[in-house]
């Protein structure tokens, strides 16, 4: 088995990072190929990043079910690593695989192991994308809060100020209820053991989630329904990249006064 796993930034170390946690999840045999757009934002945070983001992952999926169809390595499914991120309906039209995003894999998985979650996540200012994306997926009801730690995608290498920032959040989505954490970021994910030590709560890692529910639907020989929402894009002309800059009229030479 063979699963895409689709950063939703052009940030390479990321990439790298998350498919490190999708391989440590992944069963024997489960290949893990990590993809990364060649344009976007270098971190998602915020709604044009995200808009932006999805864009692009839609065009880099669109070349990879392309290149299989014209004969190249085939893969079974797609693990779409942006938390609260866009572009998960639009990649279930395009694709004849199971696509997972790791927002509804995290939060699914949460609601089995208590009765209410919260979102850890990185800035505040993803946190309505998240709780859009959770109520899309139908998982909203049972999330206690979406928190978020005050620290940027890009600043979660630093190790002592990422788990004491998610620690302080955590208390907080304890406070409101919360009985499971899940992390609201791919970058989280090398954090999950050592945030579930010192809160003595259940951490669902998205990305882990993710793989494993990709297992399970290709393994179960199940995938995305063509009844009605995500029906095959309807045939029609569309431009993936901006046409080319028509060539610049020349100036009219200025006329001499009369």
């Amino acid at each position: 088995m063979r699963i895409l796993v689709t950063n939703c930034n052009t940030t390479e170390a990321m990439t790298e990072e998350i498919c490190q946690g999708a391989r440590r999840a992944a069963a024997p045999g489960t290949l893990i190929h990590g993809l990364t757009p060649s344009w976007g934002p270098e971190s998602a945070e915020g709604w044009l990043d995200s808009y932006l983001s999805a864009a692009a992952v839609l065009d880099l999926l669109r070349g990879e079910a392309e290149d299989a169809a014209a004969g190249g390595e085939p893969f079974h499914a797609v693990v779409m690593a942006g938390f609260g991120e866009h572009g998960r309906e639009g990649a279930r039209e395009l694709l004849d695989v199971p696509v997972v995003d790791i927002t509804e894999a995290a939060a699914h998985l949460a609601c089995l192991l208590g009765r209410r979650y919260a979102v850890v996540t990185t800035l505040d200012r993803t946190r309505g994308q998240i709780e859009d994306s959770l109520h899309t997926a139908g998982v909203a009801g049972h999330c206690a809060a979406v928190v978020g730690t005050g620290l940027g995608v890009l600043e979660l290498d630093d190790r002592s100020r990422s788990l004491a920032a998610m620690g302080t959040a955590a208390g907080r989505a304890r406070a409101a209820g919360a009985e499971v954490l899940v992390l609201g970021c791919a970058g989280m994910s090398q954090w999950a053991d050592e945030l579930a030590a010192r809160t003595g709560m259940p951490v669902v890692d998205g990305v882990a989630a993710a793989v494993k529910l990709a297992e399970a639907l290709v393994g179960l020989g199940l995938n995305t329904s063509r009844v009605g929402s995500y029906g095959h894009p309807l045939p029609k002309r569309r431009l993936w990249s901006r046409p080319e800059a028509a060539p610049p009229v020349p100036e009219a030479a200025p006329q001499p006064a009369d």
